[in-house]
């Protein structure tokens, strides 16, 4: 009898907690052991870690981490309500060498194959804010 994988996407949705990013992050190694995509670890992880505290220190409200396997690659997006696109997202934005902040979303540029958002609007059915959202590899 052949076996189906099921299609690789998550989506938890997290309190605004401090330990929410942690909790993000085991989740995120727990679902990609379980898929057999361990190897993804470390970049998806860093990706997701830079993504879930913009989001934290950033927004009032919850958030939530998505994991999908998309057009072959592994995705790691983060959602929040807040519609604002950080400017270092998209655009490179110099970082003065001793400021404390804004160096994430460097690693982020600089570690993901490919990066976007979605600014989504509130239809009744669903969630307003963004998503922030990177590729860190190919899924065989």
């Amino acid at each position: 009898m052949a076996t189906v994988s099921p299609s690789l996407d998550y989506i938890l949705r997290l309190p605004r907690d401090l330990r929410s990013p942690g909790v993000a992050r085991a989740t995120l190694r727990a679902v990609l052991a379980a898929h057999d995509l361990a190897e993804f670890t470390p970049t998806a992880e860093l990706l997701a870690t830079e993504l879930l505290t913009n989001a934290h220190q950033h927004t009032e409200r919850e958030y939530a981490l998505r994991v999908l396997e998309t057009g072959g690659r592994l995705r790691v997006g983060v959602w929040d309500r807040d519609r604002r696109v950080p400017p270092g997202f998209k655009g490179d934005v110099p970082v003065e060498a001793d400021a404390e902040c804004g160096r994430g979303l460097h690693l982020v540029r600089a570690c993901a194959e490919e990066l976007g958002v979605s600014v989504l609007r509130d239809l009744g059915v669903s969630y307003d804010g963004k998503l922030l959202w990177a590729d860190c590899g190919g899924v065989a």
